[in-house]
């Protein structure tokens, strides 16, 4: 039977359990020009302790593929040669403790250029402040009341980030990475031009569903012809936006339907896995959020697409991550704020179910 402790393969990559780290932003980079977007000891110390705590796949926090595709200046990138050989320290210390290294692909779009979460409340950062600009996405259309009007990107903008994601995963290769999940989730840019709340656009890239996942689809097939044959390419989705389940609201969104449809398109682009989350594209979404809230997304797209998929959301004690696998809802679960409380939790979950995961050797005797 499956389990949380059974090896999954993809192409000629074997992960060595289904125990995976989300991609969660720290918010620790340099915002010097010089400096920018280059993992610290930080990242290192981060992402290793997971690594050294039994993790099978480990996703760096949200990376961006260009300058102005950070959430926040203390994002990482990927965009330099100073990020990737940075990048390699750390990815050879995870491959040392049995852990396979995955990086996250972004661009925030319109969500660029904010406060750290615990500064101001992740506040939009104006153009004529320190480190600031202007965020570009879709339409021009804010994030909220509060936020920067986004410029909206013209044919030409839109084919040169295709091509950062492309440029990006060849650094991402080159700095020893064996996974690339594209983010298509959570309100940042490919989410922003799948919704219909977010784009207005009555060009090729707006309108229908063809044309909302255009830009999604360009940017997987990019990333796909750069990335060897041999390794995985993942796709992280919102799955919805949480709009069209509260008919009150009135307001349009991507939906369930489109998901389980864009995934069939992602899978016959070289897609391996969909990692399903939700929401992101509003603010004031009304999610009732609990346990394995988010778990169900996960199986039917699974269930009408025969793709494997990762499920998220809650995801907190080893027996309810047990059942979500062995049920087969979903073939992995990626754990997140759980695993910033605790980074020996997949060897606390392969004590508390007669499971085995890599352990150090220095630490045999406890």
């Amino acid at each position: 039977m499956t389990s949380l402790f059974t090896p999954l393969d993809f192409r000629s990559l074997t992960i060595p359990n289904r125990i995976w780290m989300a991609a969660m932003c720290q918010y620790s980079a340099s915002p010097d020009r010089d400096a920018a977007g280059v993992p610290t000891d930080w990242h290192l110390t981060h992402l290793g302790a997971r690594a050294a705590g039994g993790t099978g796949l480990i996703i760096t926090e949200a990376t961006a593929v260009a300058p102005e595709g950070r959430i926040s200046p203390y994002d990482l990138g990927i965009w330099n040669d100073a990020q990737v050989a940075a990048f390699r320290r750390i990815t050879t210390f995870l491959k040392s403790q049995g852990t396979v290294p995955g990086i996250q692909l972004a661009h925030a779009g319109r969500k660029a250029s904010t406060e750290r979460t615990w500064v101001d409340r992740g506040r939009p950062i104006t153009p004529d402040e320190p480190y600031g600009w202007t965020p570009a996405g879709p339409s021009a259309v804010p994030f909220d009341a509060s936020s920067t009007v986004p410029e909206e990107l013209t044919g030409s903008g839109i084919r040169e980030i295709v091509q950062q994601f492309a440029d990006a995963a060849e650094r991402a290769l080159a700095a020893g990475f064996e996974v690339i999940e594209i983010h298509g989730a959570h309100g940042y840019l490919i989410h922003q031009f799948l919704s219909p709340q977010s784009n207005r656009r009555t060009d090729g890239y707006g309108g229908s569903f063809e044309g909302r996942a255009r830009f999604a689809l360009e940017v997987v097939e990019a990333v796909r012809a750069v990335w060897p044959e041999n390794l995985p390419l993942f796709f992280r989705v919102s799955a919805t936006d949480w709009l069209t389940e509260n008919p009150e609201d009135g307001r349009e969104g991507w939906t369930a339907d489109e998901s389980v449809r864009l995934a069939k398109e992602l899978q016959a682009r070289g897609v391996d896995l969909m990692d399903v989350s939700t929401g992101g594209i509003v603010p004031d979404a009304k999610i009732e959020a609990g346990p394995d809230y988010q778990v169900p997304f996960a199986e039917r797209i699974r269930r009408e697409t025969g793709m494997p998929v990762a499920a998220v959301g809650l995801i907190t004690d080893p027996g309810q991550a047990q059942a979500v696998v062995t049920s087969g809802r979903a073939d992995a679960v990626l754990l997140g704020r759980e695993l910033l409380r605790n980074p020996f939790w997949a060897r606390d979950a392969a004590r508390e179910l007669d499971g085995s995961v890599t352990t150090p050797v220095q630490y045999h005797r406890a």
